[in-house]
């Protein structure tokens, strides 16, 4: 992995994973998109790590998408021929760990599905979202003609991937694309006090869990809620009384304490 490509400093089980091409806005070239995957992979094989942040270096762009220079020098074919292993999205999506996008400046296409890909989004006041696959010609194929419309509504999905229009951070926070909109210089500290709670939880339950809210999403409410149950009575039944007396105590004590 290209150590210039992507950056990862680790503290108190918390990575944050740079995205390091400012000059290209963090275009993702071949290069980097192997290195993002490879870097995600890495970090979930890290016991020692709990939660993961992604962000982009600079303040313009968190990922301006797919290196479109790149590719008008390689064709499409190059990028469809990647392997498994190259594909940053699918190794975002398979972290058991938290992942939280703090979005610095414009998540563009490629970089909007990228941004998708995490758990829970925080953005820069100067961050901006759009989909532009429809007027460069390019089908997406990182899922975000199929997120987009489940998070924000089919008709808002339609306006923004067949306009290429931008959406500023406030109205993406209010149409709950993003969870909460922070000063630039703000940014990375409030995203990282997320991540500090985060890694608060038994690192196997929030796998679970969030295992749990991801696999029920993906299913019609029923089923979901049929999930849920099953799996709350398989967990549950190994929770002991003293084990929960325990846990009681320190979410009250933590909860006098905020």
């Amino acid at each position: 992995m290209s150590e210039t490509n992507i950056l990862v400093e680790i503290d108190a089980g918390v990575a944050v994973v740079t995205m390091n091409r400012p000059q290209a806005m963090n275009a993702l070239s071949a290069g980097l998109r192997r290195d993002l995957a490879a870097a995600m992979r890495q970090l979930e094989a890290d016991a020692g790590v709990r939660v993961v942040i992604l962000t982009g270096a600079g303040d313009r762009a968190f990922t301006a998408g797919l290196d479109l220079k790149e590719l008008g020098q390689q064709g499409l074919g190059a990028a469809n021929a990647e392997g498994p292993d190259d594909n940053p999205v699918k190794a975002i999506e398979l972290l058991t760990k938290p992942c939280i996008g703090a979005i610095n400046g414009v998540a563009i296409t490629g970089g909007f599905e990228v941004a998708l890909a995490c758990d829970v989004l925080i953005a820069s006041e100067r961050a901006r979202f759009a989909d532009t696959h429809a007027r460069v010609g390019i089908m997406p194929g990182w899922g975000l003609s199929q997120k987009l419309s489940r998070l924000i509504g089919p008709y808002r999905a339609r306006e923004l991937s067949l306009t290429g229009n931008f959406l500023d951070a406030n109205t993406a926070c209010a149409w709950g694309l993003v969870n909460r909109v922070v000063p630039a210089i703000e940014l990375l500290a409030t995203a990282k006090a997320l991540a500090a709670d985060m890694a608060t939880i038994d690192p196997a339950f929030s796998a679970a869990y969030k295992r749990l809210i991801n696999d029920g999403y993906a299913m019609t409410f029923g089923e979901g809620m049929a999930l849920e149950q099953t799996r709350s009575v398989a967990a549950n039944s190994q929770v002991s009384a003293d084990a929960v007396e325990t846990a009681r105590a320190a979410v009250q004590a933590r909860g006098r304490s905020q």
